[in-house]
C-alpha cells in the first residue's frame, strides 16, 4: 500500500511549469484571480444588452476559474488571456452619453449661469419625498448672489455605519437664504440603484446634483437610511466663493460632455479633494481622499473642522439623522440640522 505521505501534493497553476516556489505560485494565482474576477463582474453588469449576461458571467468565471488553478494545458490559460483581452476592448468602445433612460432624480443635468454677482442655478432638485421611491418632481430655478456665500458645510453619508467607503458632499452657506448643497454621484438608468461600488465593474455616468438640503440630505438621512453627518468648516467666504465658480465651471461642462464616474479617478471625495487643490489647498494625497468613510478624519487631522475636542466627540455631535427625521418636510430644515453642530473658530 502507498504511504499517503509519499503522494506528491498538487501545486497550484499546474500550467505554468517555470520552477517556481508554491508560496509564489499561489500569490500569484491570487493576484490574477483579481482582475479575471472582474472580468466576470463586468459582464455581469455590462452597459450593454447582453442575452444571458448571469449564465455568461458564471460561465467565463468558471473556465477561467479552471484554466488558472487546475488545468495542466496552457491553450486554456491562453484562451483565457485571450477573451480577457477582448473585454477590455469592448469595455474601452463605451462612450458616455446623456441619452438614457435616467432615474428621475438624475433625469435633468444642472447649469449655473454666472453674470457678475448674479448666480442662476437651473436643473435645481427639490423633490418632495414620502419615500425612497415615492416622491414628487420639482425642479426649480434658483437666483443668489455670489457675495453672499458665506462658507461651506461638509457632509458624509454612510450605507454601512462607519465604513471605510461612504459618500461625501458640500453644501454652501448662502447668507440671509437655504444652503446650496452640491452632490458628485453616479448617473443610474431606471431600475439601478445609487450605490456607486457596482462602478468598479460596469460604467456610470457622472451627474452633479444640485438642489435644497431638504431633498439632497433629507432623501438620505430619512428615506434611504444612511448615517448622515455635518461638518461646519473653516472654508473662508472668499475661498467658498473661488470654490463655488469651479463647481461651476464643471457642472456646465459635464452638461455639454458627459462623462464616466470613476470610483478612483472622479468620484465624489477626489473631485472635491481636485477643487480644493485648485483654490489653493495645500497638502498631500491621502489614503482617506479614496477610502472616503475616513475622510472626516482627513479633516479633523488638517484641521479644517473644529478641533477643541476629541474627534469621537466632535462626531457624535455632528450626526443630524434625528434632527433630520423631525424636520422632515420642514421649510427650516437646514437650520434644524445645524442646530448644536459644532462651529470652528474662525482663523486669523
Amino acid at each position: 500500500m502507498q504511504d499517503p505521505q509519499a503522494v506528491p501534493t498538487r501545486s497550484p497553476l499546474p500550467w505554468l511549469r517555470a520552477g517556481l516556489p508554491r508560496p509564489l505560485r499561489w500569490l500569484l494565482g491570487l493576484l490574477l484571480t483579481l482582475p479575471l474576477l472582474w472580468g466576470a463582474l463586468a459582464i455581469a453588469w455590462a452597459p450593454v444588452e447582453l442575452p444571458g449576461a448571469s449564465a455568461l458571467a458564471l460561465g467565463f468565471a468558471a473556465f477561467a476559474g479552471w484554466a488558472l488553478w487546475f488545468s495542466p494545458r496552457r491553450w486554456p490559460i491562453l484562451a483565457t488571456a485571450l477573451l480577457f483581452a477582448a473585454l477590455l476592448a469592448g469595455w474601452s468602445l463605451v462612450r458616455p452619453s446623456h441619452d438614457r433612460p435616467w432615474r428621475p432624480e438624475v433625469a435633468v443635468m444642472p447649469r449655473i449661469a454666472i453674470d457678475g454677482d448674479r448666480v442662476r442655478i437651473s436643473g435645481y432638485r427639490n423633490f418632495e419625498y414620502r419615500s425612497r421611491d415615492d416622491f414628487s418632481e420639482r425642479w426649480e430655478q434658483r437666483e443668489l448672489r455670489l457675495s453672499d456665500l458665506q462658507g461651506v458645510d461638509f457632509i458624509v453619508s454612510y450605507w454601512n455605519p462607519d465604513g471605510p467607503i461612504a459618500h461625501t458632499f458640500l453644501s454652501f452657506d448662502v447668507a440671509g437664504a437655504d444652503p446650496v448643497a452640491i452632490s458628485i454621484e453616479i448617473r443610474p438608468e431606471v431600475g439601478e440603484g445609487f450605490h456607486p461600488l457596482p462602478g468598479f465593474f460596469r460604467h456610470f455616468e457622472l451627474v452633479y446634483v444640485v438642489g435644497d438640503e431638504r431633498d439632497i440630505v433629507g432623501v438620505r438621512s430619512n428615506h434611504r437610511d444612511e448615517e448622515v453627518f455635518l461638518y461646519r468648516t473653516r472654508v473662508s467666504a472668499e475661498a467658498a466663493r473661488r470654490l463655488f465658480l469651479v463647481y461651476a465651471e464643471r457642472i456646465n461642462a459635464l452638461a455639454d460632455a458627459p462623462e464616466f464616474y470613476n470610483v478612483v479617478s472622479n468620484n465624489c471625495t477626489v473631485n472635491i479633494v481636485r477643487y480644493a487643490n485648485r483654490i489653493g489647498r495645500v497638502g498631500r494625497w491621502d489614503l482617506r481622499h479614496l477610502l472616503n468613510g475616513w475622510s472626516d478624519r482627513y479633516l479633523y487631522d488638517a484641521g479644517l473642522i473644529d478641533t477643541s475636542m476629541p474627534f469621537a466627540e466632535l462626531r457624535a455631535r455632528s450626526q443630524v439623522n434625528a434632527a433630520a427625521a423631525a424636520a422632515d418636510g420642514d421649510p427650516a430644515f437646514a437650520r434644524i440640522i445645524r442646530e448644536g453642530r459644532p462651529v470652528p473658530a474662525a482663523t486669523d
